[in-house]
């Protein structure tokens, strides 16, 4: 393991807040997490685990140890004639790892491509995109008790998946917060995740429920295989999001609500063209950029955070390098943004990064 004192981690959060780390430790694999929690000096430091700092806010510098998980790997590990098997390295790119799959003949990933971050992080946030959700293609993860040292395992059911949620980000009750990691209780801060697999069904099937990819492929016609919805997918994401490389950001920063349909018609009654779809459980999801652009937010600023011209429910930095925005100014205009959206709407927005 590589240890750094005042680390700068401008260049490890997509927001590009400037920020820095009292201590970064660099791990590359199971053995340098396991010599971190050996450390005399290291071990009984609070952790916070950094991936592809794509979904965090940092308002400071950063006291906890920071973990940057670099662990590499990609591999095919089982072939049955019902699925592909895919184990990929906690700091593998995400969309690298999507475009790998493809390359090799494994399809299944092709509608979560360019997301940003990192493999590790993927199941923490069960992230989703164009009518996949991680949890629909996920086999296993390995992971490293940070108070014992020792290596485990999770199934889906034991990540406890939900929308842009999973064990991993709730703490274990206080009771339970010491000594061997509890099963079945929420692991934020507890557990680093080194390794996560992929269950890719065959025979393959394209998911082309959601309506920008049914309007991409209307409007082109042709074939449609994993590529060519791997490419819409990038297209359609490149059309609305902006680059992190070029506007920091953090992707979308607000989760959609639901609401009960009575709920849902209320609102329909007093704005006729709200965007929302029918969930499974008979709740209505609501697109929380419609409700933040009706609340005539998107374009505007509070110092250097913004609001993407493109797509409400994206906050962007208008800063640059020195000069950047400050996790203070985000989250003033986060609050901001929450306040008019409950006035008008009496929905309370909930935000996706973890603020740090």
């Amino acid at each position: 393991m590589l240890v750094e004192k005042n680390a700068p981690l401008q260049p490890y959060n997509t927001f590009g807040i400037a920020a820095r780390a009292q201590t970064l430790v660099r791990v590359h694999s199971v053995a340098d997490v396991q010599a971190l929690l050996s450390d005399p000096v290291l071990r009984d430091r609070p952790f916070f685990v950094l991936g592809g700092g794509s979904n965090v806010v940092l308002t400071g510098d950063v006291k906890p140890l920071v973990l940057k998980v670099e662990i590499r790997g990609l591999r095919l590990v089982a072939e049955t004639d019902k699925a592909w098997i895919v184990e990929a390295g906690a700091g593998e790119v995400w969309h690298d790892c999507v475009a790998w799959t493809l390359a090799q003949g494994y399809p299944g990933l092709e509608n979560l491509a360019l997301i940003p971050g990192t493999v590790g992080a993927s199941p923490v946030q069960n992230i989703g995109a164009y009518g996949v959700e991680l949890q629909d293609r996920f086999e296993s993860l390995d992971a490293v008790d940070l108070a014992t040292g020792q290596s485990f395992t999770l199934d889906a059911a034991q990540c406890a998946f939900g929308y842009r949620d999973s064990v991993f980000k709730h703490a274990p009750a206080p009771s339970e917060a010491r000594g061997g990691l509890p099963r079945g209780m929420g692991l934020a801060g507890r557990a680093v995740i080194t390794h996560v697999r992929f269950r890719l069904p065959r025979p393959w099937k394209p998911v082309l429920g959601y309506a920008d990819l049914e309007r991409y492929f209307a409007e082109r016609g042709g074939a449609v295989g994993p590529q060519q919805i791997f490419d819409a997918v990038c297209a359609i994401r490149r059309a609305k999001l902006p680059d992190p490389a070029v506007v920091g950001n953090a992707g979308s920063f607000f989760k959609n609500p639901s609401v009960s349909p009575e709920q849902c018609a209320d609102i329909i009654a007093r704005d006729p063209k709200i965007v929302h779809y029918a969930m499974p459980d008979g709740r209505i999801k609501l697109a929380a950029g419609w409700l933040i652009d009706a609340c005539g937010w998107k374009g505007k600023s509070i110092g250097k955070a913004g609001v993407y011209e493109k797509q409400a429910l994206v906050l962007v930095n208008r800063g640059q390098g020195a000069d950047s925005v400050t996790g203070g100014e985000v989250m003033t205009l986060a609050k901001a943004i929450e306040t008019s959206v409950y006035e008008r709407f009496g929905i309370r927005l909930e935000p996706e990064p973890v603020v740090v």
